[in-house]
């Protein structure tokens, strides 16, 4: 079977999956295209308020396909530079996405694997799973901001021994130190990622997509910046009609229903 993106709906959910048993799910520069044009269209589609990412059959991602990175040492560096830029793409469009991305995570995310399930906003993950920066096995450096995002969430030192001795790490590790949001039970992750899902689906789409923005400008910005910030999208959302249904729906006791 094909290396595929497959994409299904779960109320306003839209999961999309990584299909490639034969490679242990294994991603590939059709599947970041197919991750691209997948969030594009979600984008404009007032249906889908969240997405979670996942992989087929137990098992989120080993990452890279070796087999095709060997093939693409006999071909000239602007290839493998073109095929990487197509992964970062999707990586960057996840990140601009302006709905929650959230990575569901059974068994093992290695790799470009890692990396993806780190771009998501979120990360569930099942207690038996595992994570691994494998690159430096194979004389590699990672790819898909693995190192952009561990050097944000964990300690310099532990960043460095993830990406530089490729050890596996445990998801219950990676929840104490927070960079797993919440741990299911083996075989679960993908129900209690629908759970989260529903949490924020129910929640006003544009005041997510200004916190998620807000999140994303942060790290770049001096407090005066993102006070500003924060003063600009606060005054946007408190004049949208949301605002006055979340505000009413409080005052009143009752639960909004946001547009």
């Amino acid at each position: 079977m094909a290396a595929q993106l497959r994409g299904s709906s779960e109320g306003s959910t839209l999961i999309l999956t990584i299909s490639n048993p034969e490679f242990r799910n294994a991603l590939g520069p059709e599947m970041f295209a197919a991750g691209v044009e997948a969030l594009n269209a979600a984008e404009s589609s007032a249906e889908v308020r969240s997405v979670i990412i996942t992989g087929e059959g137990g098992l989120f991602s080993a990452g890279g396909n070796l087999q095709r990175l060997q093939d693409n040492r006999q071909k000239s560096p602007e290839h493998q530079a073109q095929s990487i830029e197509v992964f970062h793409n999707w990586i960057e469009a996840i990140r601009a996405f302006p709905k929650p991305v959230i990575a569901a995570v059974e068994g093992l995310a290695a790799g470009a694997g890692f990396s993806l399930a780190l771009a998501c906003d979120m990360i569930v993950a099942a207690r038996d799973s595992v994570f691994v920066m494998a690159y430096s096995n194979m004389a590699l450096s990672p790819d898909g901001g693995g190192t952009w995002n561990l050097t944000r969430t964990l300690p310099r030192q532990l960043a460095t021994e993830v990406l530089m001795c490729a050890e596996p790490i445990s998801a219950e590790r990676l929840y104490t130190l927070g960079v797993v949001n919440r741990l299911s039970e083996p075989g679960q992750a993908m129900s209690l990622a629908l759970a989260l899902a529903d949490n924020l689906n129910d929640r006003a789409p544009n005041t997510l997509t200004s916190i998620k923005e807000l999140i994303g400008d942060a790290d770049g910005s001096n407090l005066n910046q993102q006070l500003a910030r924060e003063r600009d999208h606060f005054v946007k959302n408190l004049h949208h009609p949301n605002a006055g249904m979340g505000i009413g729906a409080f005052l009143n006791k009752h639960k909004p229903t946001f547009e």
